[in-house]
């Protein structure tokens, strides 16, 4: 299992309209075609005006036929026309988390798998 963390640096005084775009356009197609959302969070102090995005995976190969599918997807296109011009910068990582903690997103993941 590894989860990707997605971190989007935010355009400042566009957090507001990034945030509903994702949740008018975005947010549908994304847990239809990505599930597993780990979470989404916004930061408040430190460096601001970022979104952070955790989508769990059951591996590399998994992730790249969700994401593949996400950007063939009509609805999530809609999505990206109203977002990206918002975005300043975006880093992605690959997170392989321990095997000791994560019970949690490995219940998420198998569950996905059987749908």
């Amino acid at each position: 299992m590894i989860v990707e963390e997605r971190i989007y640096r935010i355009k400042p005084g566009k957090i507001g309209e990034f945030q509903k775009a994702y949740e008018q356009l975005g947010m549908a197609p994304q847990r239809r075609i990505l599930g597993n959302l780990v979470g989404h969070y916004r930061t408040e102090i430190g460096e601001l005006n970022l979104i952070v995005h955790m989508w769990a995976y059951t591996d590399l190969n998994d992730r790249a036929k969700r994401r593949a599918q996400l950007m063939g997807d009509a609805d999530f296109k809609k999505y990206l026309e109203a977002a990206v011009p918002l975005i300043e910068h975006q880093q992605n990582r690959i997170l392989e988390p321990a095997a000791f903690f994560s019970p949690v997103l490995d219940a998420m993941v198998a569950a996905a798998a059987k749908v």
